[in-house]
């Protein structure tokens, strides 16, 4: 298994343990993981990932 090459999201806070990490696939999927869960992961297109930070950044998910 290739190994992942995780990135932080800049708006993670410093020291709390509470970011979004990101890492690409040689087979073209995003990987995504919460830093102190790192055991658990999941993995979507870079299509779909755009249309959700889309929808977030638009407001246009409903609670």
């Amino acid at each position: 298994m290739t190994q992942l090459a995780w990135l932080k999201s800049s708006f993670s806070s410093v020291g709390e343990g509470n970011c979004v990490e990101l890492a690409a696939s040689p087979s073209s999927r995003i990987h995504l993981r919460e830093s102190d869960r790192p055991d658990r992961t999941t993995a979507t297109t870079p299509h779909a990932l755009a249309h959700l930070l889309h929808a977030l950044k638009g407001g246009d998910l409903q609670a």
